[in-house]
């Protein structure tokens, strides 16, 4: 037994509780369901709960952008916290010529966050539904922030609008990252883009605000920095598809498999990202209270680890990533298939 950051921790027996505080991010709960996997259990752990695809052959990173760090490491100087200035070339945007937010604002709001393509649901924003989220910021006299670093994770059928076709509407700060779309998240490698045709950030005082904040924290590795160029032109687009053709596969494998598992309910068929966001069913389960506790004993029964869904503030949810490959996908949900049958709730006889 353990204790971290204000909360119990207990390993799951018969009748074992798990406490977390309200305060656990989402690798305490990783470190929470290894510490309830069986180390008997001989059959590979399927970890469907981390979106880390790197370590799978079916989504290695492209060999150009490997080359391209390798040559990089003569970038070994300090850099400027806004970094290396030929990046700014490759990583330009262009500008193209709802009552609910409003009733939730309050003089203390100062941006509308839009996370699209979205983690954790997959989902993809229509044109139109940005567009409101644009009328309404404007409205509010506040700005979006636009985190977008699955736009080109995309594999369903609405097509990914970038928030930055609204900046004549609203200001609009985009954030991107290499990770997803390389596939490499250890690089530590994304950037904020600020969209501010009206100039209406820089006179309010928020750029120069920005630019001090990145002045408090240790510069961005410089040898990435410098293989950026190579790594955004030099990749092919055979790299791409062969990925997102893979997701398509594995997304579709999840979203139908789930369906057949009476104890979850996936609302939604992921269309971008690598993950899905399924409820649970307790009305079916007789033994499970919650959405830990299912995690916990799944980790441990199934040698399966998929993230409960308070982790991200959903309770009684789950978080699956299908980005792993094919076959592991189809064991881990076979798994979860197996698991929930055990702890289905008997029919009585008539």
């Amino acid at each position: 037994m353990g204790e971290t950051g204000g909360g119990k921790r207990w390993n799951f027996g018969a009748n074992e509780v798990v406490e977390l505080s309200c305060s656990q991010n989402v690798p305490d709960f990783m470190n929470l369901l290894a510490d309830n996997l069986d180390r008997n259990d001989t059959r590979p752990v399927v970890p469907l709960a981390h979106g880390d695809p790197s370590p799978y052959p079916s989504f290695r990173t492209d060999p150009t952008a490997v080359e391209a760090v390798c040559d990089a490491l003569r970038f070994n100087h300090y850099s400027t916290s806004s970094g290396l200035p030929h990046l700014s070339q490759g990583l330009s945007y262009q500008i193209c010529p709802n009552h609910a937010v409003e009733a939730l604002a309050d003089d203390k709001t100062a941006a509308i966050l839009v996370v699209n393509p979205s983690n954790p649901c997959g989902n993809v924003f229509s044109r139109q539904h940005l567009q409101n989220i644009a009328e309404t910021a404007s409205k509010l006299g506040i700005l979006v922030i636009a985190d977008e670093v699955y736009r080109n994770i995309t594999f369903g059928e609405t097509p990914f609008v970038s928030m930055v076709e609204f900046a004549e509407t609203v200001p609009v700060m985009v954030l991107g990252s290499i990770s997803k779309r390389w596939a490499v998240p250890g690089w530590r490698f994304g950037w904020m883009v600020t969209l501010d045709p009206h100039n209406i950030m820089k006179d309010s005082g928020l750029v120069h605000s920005l630019a001090n904040v990145l002045n408090m924290s240790t510069d961005p590795t410089t040898f990435i920095q410098g293989a950026i160029p190579d790594i955004l032109e030099k990749t092919t687009d055979e790299f791409f598809s062969s990925k997102l053709e893979i997701l398509r596969e594995c997304s579709e494998t999840c979203y139908q498999e789930i369906k057949k598992i009476p104890c979850i309910t996936c609302p939604y068929k992921p269309e971008a990202s690598m993950f899905t966001m399924v409820k649970l069913e307790f009305s079916v389960l007789e033994d499970i209270k919650d959405d830990l506790e299912f995690c916990c004993k799944l980790a441990k029964e199934e040698s399966l680890i998929i993230l409960p869904g308070r982790s991200l503030g959903l309770k009684n949810w789950l978080r699956i990533s299908f980005a792993v490959e094919p076959e592991l996908l189809k064991d881990g949900l076979s798994r979860l298939s197996n698991f929930a049958q055990r702890h289905s709730k008997k029919q009585q006889p008539c």
